[in-house]
This record gives structure tokens, C-alpha cells and sequence, in this order.
């Protein structure tokens, strides 16, 4: 009764699905793109502060930084919503709440971040991109 009840709701939300599997292979795809990129732009120091240290985007309007923020955390929690979905449907769910995560401003995300890339395994795949664009590795 279950399944055929899993099959009628599929066949019912087919269009849904299918952009749900577009938007899994969009994300799979941007993540092989992005991490890389991001990885590469962190300052080599950047976790070696007690404190995260101060953006250029500071010195940016007030109204753009709001506005700034908005669309980032927005963005954060969209790909959180996506990532938690796509731990039951395909895709790269927990890539997806990093990315998503990572994008959210709340307090204590610094020591978070210093937390996960301190884990040798994180630590030594950031560096292994670095070197691989000639970049300095990441000092703790």
C-alpha cells in the first residue's frame, strides 16, 4: 500500500521531481566548481586569528552591506532547505548544508569554521587544492 502510494504522489509531482533532480545535478556541478575557488581565495593566515579578521566589505555603505547580508542569508538558508531535501532525494545533500551553512551569518560561525578545517583530513584536502593552484598552504 506504501508503494503504490509512493508511486501515484510521483507520478502526480513528475514535473517536481524532475527540477529537484536539475537542481541536484546544478549543485553537484557548482559545488566541483566553487569549493575549489573558495578554497583557493581563503588568506593562508585566515584561521589563524583568534577573531575573524576585517573584510574589505566593512568599509562598504551601510545600505549595501544590509542588503548584502539579506541576499546571502538568504541564499544560506535556500541551499540548507535544498541540502536537507536532497539527504532523502539525489544530490549532494551534505555538501549542500556546508555550502548553505557557511553562507549564514550567526554567532560563533568563526569557531565553527576553525573547528571543521582543523580536522587534519578537512585541513590536508584544502591544502592539497591550494598547492595545486600554487597557493600557500592554510596555517591553525
Amino acid at each position: 500500500m506504501m508503494v503504490e502510494w509512493l508511486v501515484a504522489w510521483a507520478d502526480t509531482h513528475s514535473t517536481l521531481l524532475w527540477w529537484l533532480a536539475a537542481a541536484s545535478v546544478l549543485m553537484f556541478v557548482g559545488s566541483l566548481i566553487v569549493v575549489p575557488w573558495v578554497v583557493v581565495r581563503i588568506p593562508h593566515d585566515y584561521f589563524a586569528h583568534s577573531r575573524r579578521p576585517e573584510r574589505p566589505r566593512q568599509q562598504w555603505p551601510l545600505l549595501l552591506r544590509l542588503a548584502y547580508a539579506l541576499l546571502k542569508n538568504v541564499v544560506g538558508a535556500v541551499l540548507i532547505a535544498a541540502g536537507i531535501a536532497m539527504l532523502v532525494l539525489p544530490g549532494q545533500g551534505l555538501i549542500t548544508l556546508f555550502i548553505g551553512l557557511m553562507l549564514l551569518d550567526f554567532p560563533g560561525k568563526f569557531r565553527l569554521e576553525r573547528r571543521i578545517v582543523s580536522y587534519s583530513s578537512v585541513l590536508r584536502a584544502m591544502n592539497w587544492l591550494r598547492a595545486r593552484r600554487g597557493v600557500p598552504p592554510l596555517r591553525l
